[in-house]
């Protein structure tokens, strides 16, 4: 296994289904939602809505592009929302956007950059990380198993 993969284990939790209003932001309408259900951290499963319009950075060059709506279509989203050391939430959150033409653009959603629409359900799946004894005593098995 590469040296820089992390494995974590733990356990799928709750599952909370939402709807985040309009003109609130994407990214930090999801943290809201975690923080809502007491999701230290969580993965996002699915979502339906649309965005008045849509602020993507592209991993690969750090480019963004701003696509102009109204009604900016989210296609597909995924992501994750993680709780660190001082318990600041925050989401991570990747996706593919249309706009009012039909063209496609794809990439991580800019916090603060993507006001919803008119609605926007969100499915959150909550996850459980073992405790770091028990990740170390599974390490230690899986390097002495190689």
């Amino acid at each position: 296994m590469p040296e820089n993969t992390v494995v974590e284990h733990g356990l799928m939790g709750r599952v909370a289904y939402a709807r985040i209003a309009p003109n609130e932001d994407l990214v930090k309408g999801v943290e809201k939602v975690c923080l809502a259900e007491g999701f230290r951290n969580a993965f996002v499963r699915g979502a339906l809505g649309s965005l008045v319009d849509a602020s993507l950075t592209f991993k690969s060059d750090g480019s963004k592009v701003l696509v102009k709506g109204p009604a900016v279509e989210v296609v597909s989203i995924a992501g994750e929302v993680r709780t660190d050391e001082d318990n600041t939430i925050a989401a991570t959150l990747s996706g593919v956007v249309a706009d009012t033409d039909g063209t496609v653009y794809g990439g991580s959603f800019v916090p603060g950059g993507n006001t919803i629409c008119m609605t926007f359900e969100v499915t959150l799946e909550e996850w459980l990380p073992a405790n770091p004894a028990d990740q170390a005593r599974e390490a230690s098995k899986s390097e002495d198993t190689q």
